[in-house]
């Protein structure tokens, strides 16, 4: 008989971040109070689902956004390194009121392929991680489901590798709001379906929303 298995992709909620950092993979950012909200919200979404494995990027924000989804099965949060955010040359830096890259000559040699990107972990070697990841977490929730807590890029890379898309993409264009859920269906080892929600839509509409 064939295995119906759910891999739910759940980014992180919002991050604390009132100077507008591109953080990255820095320490010491945590979600926001509409953050927990947003992870809350989630978890709300999952109730009732067969949820029988749990895992998380290392970093705090996801972290904090797999725990109320644990709670809710009574699960541990397994970490999984291979589910970070990449890292990025611009990391600790602001975007903001004209102090993007494009203003200082030393950061131009990160923005000679865009493609790859040239500014961080090329988008290959995410999609690679990531697919071992879920392959990992199909495994142990076979004929179950499970949640993998990652970031933005990693989420929205996973998905164009599935799809067949070429993986270079506009930044603008990602489907991939805060604590959403992108859901891949596996029959046995076969994708059969990909869905997408947006759980905690209401509050990341609130005004002054970010990533």
């Amino acid at each position: 008989m064939s295995d119906t298995t759910v891999v739910h992709l759940l980014r992180h909620g919002e991050v604390h971040n009132p100077h507008g950092v591109l953080y990255g993979r820095l320490p010491g950012y945590r979600l926001s109070a509409d953050g927990e909200e947003m992870a809350a919200a989630a978890a709300q979404a999952l109730a009732g689902r067969d949820v029988a494995y749990v895992a998380s990027s290392p970093l705090e924000r996801a972290r904090q956004t797999a725990r109320p989804v644990a709670a809710a099965f009574g699960l541990e949060v397994a970490i999984d390194d291979r589910l970070l955010e990449p890292g990025n040359a611009f990391e600790g830096t602001r975007f903001g009121n004209g102090q993007g890259p494009l203003r200082r000559p030393q950061q131009w040699r990160h923005l000679r392929n865009p493609f790859l990107p040239s500014w961080g972990e090329p988008y290959a070697a995410i999609a690679v991680r990531m697919l071992a990841a879920m392959a990992d977490a199909r495994q142990l929730a076979r004929g179950r489901e499970a949640v993998c807590v990652s970031h933005q890029l990693p989420v929205w890379t996973a998905r164009r590798a599935i799809e067949g898309r070429p993986l270079w993409h506009r930044p603008d264009r990602r489907q991939c709001g805060l604590a959403s859920l992108t859901s891949v269906v596996y029959r046995d080892d076969v994708v059969v379906a990909i869905t997408y929600v947006e759980p905690a839509g209401a509050v990341s509409r609130r005004p002054g929303k970010g990533a």
